[in-house]
Parts: structure tokens; sequence; C-alpha cells
């Protein structure tokens, strides 16, 4: 039996007390639990219940009505209940599997990579081959305390993992994997605690996902204004001829693509003629992503000296992707030389009165308000040839405005990164809030038996980020 200790007293958050007493838990991730706790192997606890697959092939045991949960399913859940699978099977599929039905309130939990993903029943149900459902043996077992247990010990369980395919936790070493196990009542109130503190940072993990969906909306509200409207408010304007872009300022041109870039689409990738005689490195479609090209450990392909001109990009290039998400771009940035395939197009101003970052944010308006679409179903189209990209009509103002534009854009473009910086740290600080509360509660360094509502402690929040967004919302 031992005191804790002061470092650990330290770390603990002002608001919540210690146990009185500890001793050694004698696993090294809990440390020290609580004198009056147990430590129990999961098997003395839960029945471990294997997964299983009907045969393939079989129509009949598909499309019926018994939930089948599989990792998949696992993996993209938002709550820490499971009722709906992607897949569900029939009485005759379930019956051919040689498994057992997993009651309600009982945890399935993924046994193959990614091991670790889990969540609670909430009515009958079966597994595949890839999960393990875990059913009490006992009343005296809250199986909310032991979600956030499992929730909390990823890292140990795939640790346990074997295989060279592909890592799979054994029942057996499931079965071996102790976990802290208060009295009952005590797993009651810490379950409980914690789905109160839990619900109430992920409320405001939520609104700072939304603060960062509403910078983006703004972002795209004032990039769009900008090259189609211009930066003056006074400007006389007048109709474009184009339906979606509607009245221009009247000194700016309204032109197809092709009377202002140069657009050719890249080499067409053929492994039977490369020779190794003219290897030279290649970007493809996924190299380039909006405002930013990959360069490093770029596959090569032969590019004959009467093709260098033809398919290789200079600085100042504005790359565009063909196919995917069609439209996505960025200027080329660099001396090195550098050759680009048939998947993406090369836009080159054919006079000095074109600036191909104003093309950018051209095309990023384009493709964010749904330009490149097919058909009354708003259908994107899967590819955008080059004769069809040359017969799109733009606005384009005189150079010296370009440049503004893309100037004041820049500026705007910084300022929203810093504030979605903002908020994407204060979601990374609440995760890892949440992650240390789970821990704390369910390993026993925080004591919340007595914990009601008046005594919750709100998560810090960045009231500077909201401020400075609501400025920008303005």
């Amino acid at each position: 039996m031992t005191a804790m200790s002061e470092t650990k007293k330290a770390a603990l958050s002002g608001k919540y007390a210690a146990y009185p007493e500890y001793k050694d838990s004698g696993v090294e991730w809990l440390d020290e639990i609580p004198n009056h706790w147990d430590l129990k192997p999961i098997k003395y606890i839960f029945k471990i219940e294997n997964g299983s697959t009907p045969q393939s092939g079989i129509n009949e045991y598909w499309d019926g009505d018994i939930t089948w949960v599989t990792p998949s399913d696992l993996s993209k859940l938002s709550t820490k209940f499971i009722s709906n699978s992607s897949r569900c099977i029939t009485s005759a599929g379930f019956n051919s599997c040689g498994t057992s039905l997993t009651p309600k309130n009982s945890l399935v939990i993924s046994s193959r990579a990614p091991i670790g993903s889990l969540a609670i029943t909430t009515k009958e149900s079966c597994t595949n081959q890839g999960c393990k459902s875990l059913v009490s043996k006992s009343e005296n077992n809250n199986i909310i305390f032991t979600y956030y247990v499992f929730s909390i010990a990823t890292e140990q369980l795939n640790l346990l993992g074997r295989g060279t395919t592909f890592l799979e936790l054994s029942s057996d070493d499931l079965g071996k994997f102790a976990v802290p196990y208060p009295p009952f009542n005590e797993q009651i109130q810490i379950a409980a605690f914690l789905d109160h503190e839990t619900a109430r940072i992920d409320t405001l993990i939520e609104k700072q996902k939304k603060l960062i969906e509403l910078l983006k909306e703004k972002r795209q509200a004032v990039i769009s204004h900008a090259v189609t409207k211009g930066l003056n408010p006074d400007a006389p304007m007048k109709d474009s001829g184009v339906e979606w872009l509607g009245e221009v300022p009247k000194h700016w041109s309204v032109a197809k693509l092709s009377y202002r870039y140069e657009v050719l689409l890249g080499k067409m990738l053929d492994d039977k003629k490369i020779t190794g005689n003219y290897l030279g490195h290649y970007l493809r479609n996924t190299d380039v992503q909006w405002d930013s090209i990959n360069i490093s450990k770029l596959p090569m392909m032969d590019f004959r000296p009467e093709e260098v001109e033809r398919y290789s990009v200079k600085k100042g290039d504005l790359i565009v992707c063909e196919g995917g998400e069609i439209g996505r771009c960025a200027v080329w940035e660099y001396n090195q030389p550098c050759f680009y395939q048939k998947a993406l197009h090369r836009l080159r101003p054919k006079y000095l009165n074109d600036d191909p970052y104003f093309m950018f944010y051209v095309l990023f308006d384009a493709v964010h308000t749904e330009r490149f679409i097919s058909g009354a179903g708003k259908a994107t189209i899967a590819h955008l040839p080059a004769e069809t990209f040359k017969q799109y009509r733009f606005a384009f103002p005189p150079y010296a405005e370009q440049v503004q534009i893309v100037n004041y854009l820049n500026k705007q473009k910084e300022k929203y990164n810093q504030l979605e910086k903002a908020a994407n740290t204060q979601i990374n600080l609440l995760q890892e809030r949440r992650t240390a509360l789970i821990s704390a509660a369910v390993t026993g360094k925080i004591d919340v038996r007595h914990f009601t509502l008046e005594d919750r402690v709100a998560p810090t929040t960045s009231s500077d980020t909201n401020e400075a967004v609501q400025e920008v919302m303005a």
C-alpha cells in the first residue's frame, strides 16, 4: 500500500482530488491504481465470442435483418453505440456461420488491423471474423466503463497483435489482457462522469469544426467576389454574357481560355516505350494539390529531345488536373526541369498581360462553385479534355489589376489559414484533454466518486480564436 506520489498529484487538474491510497498494479501502462481496486484479466469478466462470415456467393445469406458488424463499421462510428451495419445477413446466413448472437449491451471490438475500434451493441447482433464480442458474465460490470477503458488501451492491444500479413488479436491474448476493475457503483459513477465531461468536450470540438467550415465558406466568397467583381465596389459594371459570371467590371475582358492561355495536355504514359535513354521526372494528377505541387520521389519516363519543349514545365506555368478533382491546380514555382503526364493540363499565358496566379484563383472559384459540371443532375464531369477546357469563358481584368487582386487574396488566404490553424490547435488540445481525462478516470488517477454537475470543469477554449472569427465573419 502506497500513497500517491507528489509528482502525480501535481499533474492532476486542481479541480479533481486523488484517491487516498494507491498500490502498484504490476502493469506498466496502468502504473498505480487505487488501493481498493482490483486488476482482472478480461476472460474473468467477459465471455469472448468470435465472429464469422457466411460462405460467399450465396445470395440468400444477405440482405437480411441481422446486424453483421465488421471492423469497417466500427471505424466509421462517431458514437460509442452501434445499431446498424453496412451489410446485414439473413437467419440462414447466420446459422451457416456457426457462431452466436451477441446480446444487447455487449462490447464489440475489432481484432484485426486496425485493432481496437469498438462499440456497444444496442440490439442483438453478430460480427464477422475481424471482430470479437465481449459478453458480460456478471451484472456487476458496467459496459460503458469498460468501453472507456478499452478506448485508451488501443496501443497496448495492438502490441498483442500477431501475424505477418496483418496483425490479429487472438481470443487467448485478449482474454489475458488485464484491466482495472473498481467496485460496481464506482464503475457507474466513473462512466456517468465521463459521459458528461466527454459530451461537453465533444460539443466544443464540433463548434471548432463548424468555425473551420464557416471560415472556408467565407474565404470562398471573398475569392469568388474578387475574381468576378474586382476590388472596387464603385466600378461601372456590364453584362458578361456568361450566365454564371453575371455582371463584371466594364473595363474587364471576357474571353475563352484559349484566347489568353496555351492549354496543352501532358504525355501519355506507356511503360513499353520506356528505353531509359531519355529519362525525366514527371508530374502526375496526385502530385498537384491546391496551391502546392509535390516534387519528391517523382516517377520517370522517356522524353526524347524533340518532346522536351512540348512536355516540360517552366516557372510560372499553371498545372491543372484533367481528371479526378478537375480544375485543381497550382503554379510551378521551381527552376528545376520537370515534365508532366497526360492527366494534367499545362496553362501558359500567351501574352504578358495575364498572371497565372490570378488564373489559379479563377479556377479555384470555378471548381468550388461547381462550374465544371454536366447535365441537370449536377454530376461532376469525369474529365476535362483540352478542347472543352479551352472553350470556357472567364473574366480577365488588366494585368496590373490581376496582380492587385492576387496580392489582396494572398493576404486574405494567410489570415484565414491562421484562423483555421488556431481552430485546429484548439481541436487537438480538446482531443488531448478528452483522452487524458478518460485515462485519469478509468485508471484511478483522479477520484470522481463524489462528482456532481456543480463540480464540472469547462475545457479550455480560445476566446481569441472565436473573437477573430467573429470579426472576419462580420
